[in-house]
């Protein structure tokens, strides 16, 4: 018997008291290269799971602040494991993470499930989220989803008149054709990147105008700018 597709509702249903989301779906085509399911087959499609904004914050630090070791020391990749393991299980899914070998191209199928490009931050922009939007994982299933297609939006950066994210970095670390993470790490140790970017989050994603209303909470800025190893 041929195993049943994917119940996306379903999936929906268990994601959203965690915050989280279906963020597109790829469908792999014969031959083409696909993670390997826990019997060896490889995929046959992945549904892309995250955040939108700081939809995800109430629920993990509710999930932090009732353990001991506040989640060990990368707890929001804990906290996903804790809530996409069991999703993943119900589902009948393989699940993969961005922290965990072997690395699985995250970045390509979030091009290819929702259209993206990458913005001079090297982040992926959202044509609704702009720069405040996350992958937490994917799940992987023997059969096909019958993938959404992709939005067809123009890429926000090539119709952005002032690109302010390029001017207002203090380093310059933010350039068309890069960036200069080696500057941007080195602002972040002296006081001024201290008293900056470190307490509110980077100054040229911060001054993206597109998806501003989705722009993280001040905490959950501080907790991404805290984890960076400098």
């Amino acid at each position: 018997m041929r195993p049943s597709r994917p119940d996306l509702e379903a999936i929906r249903a268990a994601l959203a008291p965690h915050g989280l989301f279906l963020r597109g779906t790829v469908d792999f085509a014969g031959g083409e290269a696909a993670p390997a399911l826990a019997d060896g087959r490889p995929a046959a499609g992945i549904a892309l799971v995250g955040n939108i904004g700081s939809s995800l914050w109430p629920a993990f630090s509710r999930w932090r602040e009732g353990l001991p070791d506040r989640g060990g020391s990368d707890p929001l990749d804990a906290w996903s494991k804790a809530v996409l393991r069991p999703v993943a299980a119900a589902a009948g899914a393989a699940v993969w993470f961005p922290s965990d070998p072997p690395w699985q191209p995250f970045q390509r199928w979030a091009m290819r499930a929702e259209g993206l490009k990458a913005s001079p931050l090297g982040i992926l922009i959202h044509p609704v989220y702009g720069l405040w939007h996350g992958y937490r994982g994917a799940l992987g299933f023997a059969e096909p989803i019958e993938a959404e297609p992709a939005s067809h939006a123009p890429h926000p950066c090539d119709i952005c008149p002032d690109k302010p994210c390029l001017t207002v970095c203090p380093v310059g670390a933010v350039r068309p054709d890069a960036f200069d993470v080696s500057a941007c790490r080195a602002h972040l140790r002296t006081p001024e990147g201290n008293a900056g970017c470190m307490a509110a989050g980077c100054l040229a994603r911060a001054a993206c105008p597109v998806g501003a209303g989705y722009r993280y909470e001040a905490a959950q800025l501080r907790f991404h700018m805290a984890a960076l190893s400098l």
